[in-house]
């Protein structure tokens, strides 16, 4: 019976050694969290391990998350699958949708809230700028060229071919014209005018010719036959093609020179203003120009977007990794934590396992007991 308490008086020992040792082994990884000094001399395992390895555990530990848990692998799988890329193109398009074109907000308004005000009044401004502008430029460069150096080729030769269809065109309503009563009329005022002009003369040729209107008679198939005559065709030709090289020889300031463009300018700038109505038009809606916006970029925009922006967000996922330096961020958090915090830390993740090293010291302190207490009963009995 003695031998029986002895050998539980052991194995109770034993357990209250071996339970309070991994205790006390446990409480030694984080106290105390400063070292402790006897005069000048520190005393032995202070601080604890922890607050005395804090450096190169945090080094380890942002080691341990660049290395295995925020790895570009890890990224890729959790923010670059096409899973994640069809939802982010729904978003993007239903936001576009929302914020776009089913919006009420004018383009006026979407100028504005941009930051660009006053458009109608620049716009028009930028329409009496450019036009004056370019009417500078082609003062500049044409005034001094001759109508044949800015005339195409082309031009000239169509139209050196059209000056036998003119001087016909001429011949022929001029007979037309001669032949009727209007052109009779004509030359019998003509007539008239003339010998009134030269006073007892003029009454002499009507004494011996008889009125203007027996004239006009005679005077008319004249006309008509000088018409009709074979060099009447040669000498208007001649005559038109050779005003025509003398127009092309002139310089253009010479052939514009006294006509005042200005009014046609401003008659211009009102036209492209009243046109353009810019006020007007800044008025409407996104969706008022655009009916098929919303499916348009839902079917070109949108997918090419997104597409772009995760192949570019993949492509450079590491490059963004090493430029965040995770690793220093995350030792130089860990070296900011308090000692107490970093303890509440490691125990909130692996209390039930310190508690199971304590009650498996005690149960192996309770079983060296036991062995101890039979060595010595084997002992005393021989």
């Amino acid at each position: 019976m003695n031998f029986l308490w002895t050998l539980l008086f052991m194995a109770l020992i034993g357990a209250l050694i071996g339970g309070y040792t991994n205790h006390l082994a446990i409480r030694m990884l984080f106290h105390p969290h400063e070292a402790k000094y006897i005069g000048k001399w520190r005393v032995p395992f202070t601080p604890g391990l922890i607050p005395k390895r804090r450096d190169e555990l945090a080094k380890q530990l942002g080691r341990t998350v660049v290395e295995h848990l925020l790895t570009p692998e890890t990224f890729k799988r959790r923010f670059f699958s096409n899973d994640m890329r069809l939802k982010a193109e729904v978003w993007i398009q239903g936001q576009l949708t929302k914020h776009l074109f089913e919006s009420d907000m004018t383009l006026k308004q979407w100028l504005a809230k941009a930051g660009i005000e006053h458009v109608p009044s620049r716009v028009e401004g930028k329409i009496d700028s450019v036009i004056d502008e370019q009417l500078a430029l082609l003062e500049s460069r044409f005034a001094t060229k001759t109508m044949r150096e800015l005339t195409p080729e082309q031009w000239q030769q169509q139209t050196d071919e059209r000056i036998p269809e003119i001087v016909t065109y001429m011949i022929d309503k001029g007979e037309a014209y001669f032949d009727s009563e209007e052109g009779r009329l004509t030359l019998k005022r003509l007539i008239d005018d003339f010998l009134s002009s030269k006073g007892t003369i003029g009454n002499m040729i009507q004494m011996f010719m008889g009125e203007s209107s027996s004239i006009v008679k005679r005077v008319q198939p004249e006309i008509q036959k000088f018409l009709n005559a074979p060099g009447t065709f040669d000498l208007l030709s001649n005559l038109i093609q050779g005003e025509w090289e003398k127009l092309k020889d002139r310089p253009l300031n010479e052939l514009i020179g006294g006509f005042d463009i200005n009014p046609v300018v401003t008659t211009v700038k009102t036209y492209l203003k009243q046109e353009l109505a810019v006020e007007k038009r800044l008025d409407g809606t996104l969706q008022s120009y655009w009916p098929e916006g919303a499916n348009w970029t839902a079917s070109n925009l949108t997918p090419k977007m997104t597409e772009f922006v995760f192949t570019q967000g993949e492509l450079k996922l590491e490059e963004t990794i090493k430029r965040l330096k995770l690793e220093e961020m995350v030792q130089a958090q860990v070296n900011t934590f308090p000692v107490a915090r970093l303890e509440d830390l490691i125990l909130g993740i692996s209390r039930k396992e310190f508690k199971m090293i304590t009650v498996l010291g005690a149960i192996l302190g309770g079983l060296i007991g036991l062995i101890q207490g039979g060595i010595v009963y084997l002992m005393n009995m021989i």
